[in-house]
């Protein structure tokens, strides 16, 4: 059975999955849902993901939500083939990968996904950005992002000198950041541009 992802393809959280199958080279099928419809919301779709959040992995007899979970179980299952992204083969570089994984979660998406709900999907739905929540997630999102220009002076990528779930976790909410008026907090810090 080929994998179902059920997702949004601009929904930041399905894109870090959608990500992880192409970097594990995993064919899945996208299952559009419609979350201005309330289609997360229905009876249906609420037995996948009691939360009613996107994205949720349908793989044969296993259904996961919670992105990062996904990416785990898929990074884990198909750790054969594609990228490894969990270092399987070294203990001390898996260690590593979690690390900077929950750093992601932690620290980065906590002070970048505001930033980018306000900037972007408020306008959508008609409603006005509060810079105020913007102008404190940017002052957190600095704080980070000085950590990462320390720790990328010293290594290629976050967990080490290796490519991991690590680095592609924040690849998503990046790509919509650099798109706002504040992309210069990447391009001021030059370990984490070129990263």
């Amino acid at each position: 059975m080929v994998l179902k992802l059920h997702g949004l393809s601009v929904s930041i959280s399905t894109a870090r999955v959608v990500a992880c199958l192409h970097e594990k080279s995993v064919d899945f099928e996208l299952v559009p849902v419609d979350l201005f419809a309330c289609e997360n919301k229905q009876p249906e779709f609420l037995a996948k993901n009691p939360f009613g959040k996107v994205p949720v992995l349908e793989d044969d007899d296993i259904t996961l939500f919670e992105s990062r979970a996904i990416t785990a179980y898929v990074a884990e299952k198909f750790k054969e083939t594609g990228h490894d992204l969990i270092r399987h083969e070294n203990f001390n570089e898996a260690a590593l990968v979690k690390v900077w994984t929950e750093v992601e979660s932690q620290q980065y998406n906590p002070a970048i996904d505001p930033i980018i709900f306000e900037f972007f999907a408020k306008p959508v739905v008609g409603m006005e950005p509060d810079q105020t929540v913007m102008d404190a997630s940017l002052e957190k999102l600095k704080k980070v992002l000085d950590v990462y220009e320390t720790r990328l002076s010293n290594n290629k990528f976050l967990a080490g000198d290796f490519y991991s779930l690590a680095d592609l976790h924040h690849f998503p909410g990046t790509f919509y950041f650099m798109k706002t008026p504040w992309s210069s907090l990447v391009h001021d810090r030059p370990h984490v541009k070129a990263w």
